[in-house]
């Protein structure tokens, strides 16, 4: 299986020879690994130009955003005869056999239009080589439309290996979303075949840092409003979930995203702003553990000078 990798990468030059070492360091050889600078105004490009390897290819837009540069990536692999395609982050990086380990579940599902695997967190100032993974996220498996729909599984595209050829039947990403491009994606790319999940340690490791697009929009609200709404107004999903259903997860979508935001602001010492958000979204996609979170959320709230 031929596969590549794509970085789409924008003022990140500090993490990004991380990200870009871990695609060409795979035990399974990727047949390219496609770096594209969205308009970086710091050294990014000068970290790319210092990565000389036969596989390496460089692309550079003018800030389009992180859907357009990853369909470029993408569109550029396809021209260079790539069975499949993984996305990463140019903070993140990939455990030495994740592409294998990848490769090897699209391998034995080919019914499965993309295959996923677990992922980690480390701090923002984390090194590969003394990182200690931290909170780490199995790959959970039975994935359905509606499970994909009523919330982001993953935590980007860096665990996520996608046929090529359903990655084209999809249309690429939306363009026109700045933020939660993947979370509009998954559910289209869902619609064609199931995710195979692949058992084991982390496929990808991510960079929890303060600077991060992620880390800023996380807490808001109207960041993903326009992923929503083109959730919300995809016919195919309206069609194969079932008019009335449908109707009634996005409703759950919306009280689930609720909830994941004042979960975040509560995460980041925010009790006030947390509590109503965590009140309207409790029943979003209830678990008894939330009961707690509440609590929690109450008391810091009520203990949180004004």
């Amino acid at each position: 299986m031929r596969v590549a990798v794509v970085i789409a990468a924008r003022d990140i030059a500090r993490f990004l020879g991380d990200a870009i070492n871990s695609a060409l360091s795979q035990s399974l050889d990727a047949c390219a690994v496609i770096v594209v600078d969205d308009g970086s105004r710091d050294a990014t490009p000068g970290v790319i130009a210092c990565h000389e390897a036969p596989l390496l290819r460089s692309l550079r837009t003018p800030g389009l955003g992180v859907a357009a540069a990853r369909n470029l990536g993408a569109r550029h692999a396809a021209a260079m005869a790539a069975d499949a395609l993984l996305f990463l982050d140019g903070d993140d990086w990939l455990s030495a056999d994740a592409l294998s380990r990848l490769a090897a579940a699209l391998t034995a599902h080919p019914q499965a239009v993309a295959a996923y695997g677990a992922f980690a967190y480390v701090p923002g100032t984390a090194r590969p080589e003394t990182a200690a993974p931290q909170d780490i996220r199995t790959a959970p498996s039975g994935l359905t439309l509606a499970r994909v729909t009523l919330g982001n599984r993953f935590a980007n595209g860096g665990h996520v290996l996608i046929r090529r050829s359903a990655w084209e039947a999809t249309g690429g990403f939306h363009e026109a979303l700045r933020f939660a491009e993947d979370w509009e994606f998954w559910p289209r790319l869902r619609l064609l075949g199931p995710f195979a999940a692949v058992p084991g340690p982390p496929t990808l490791l991510v960079r929890r840092r303060a600077g991060s697009v992620m880390h800023g929009a996380a807490t808001d609200p109207a960041a993903y409003a326009p992923a929503l709404a083109a959730i919300a107004a995809n016919a195919g999903l309206a069609e194969a979930i079932g008019p009335q259903r449908f109707r009634r997860l996005v409703r759950r979508t919306q009280r689930e995203l609720t909830w994941t935001i004042g979960r975040e602001m509560l995460r980041r010492g925010a009790a006030r702003p947390a509590l109503p958000l965590l009140t309207r979204g409790f029943f979003g996609q209830f678990r008894p553990q939330r009961a707690a979170i509440l609590i929690h959320a109450a008391w810091a709230a009520r203990n949180t000078l004004p």
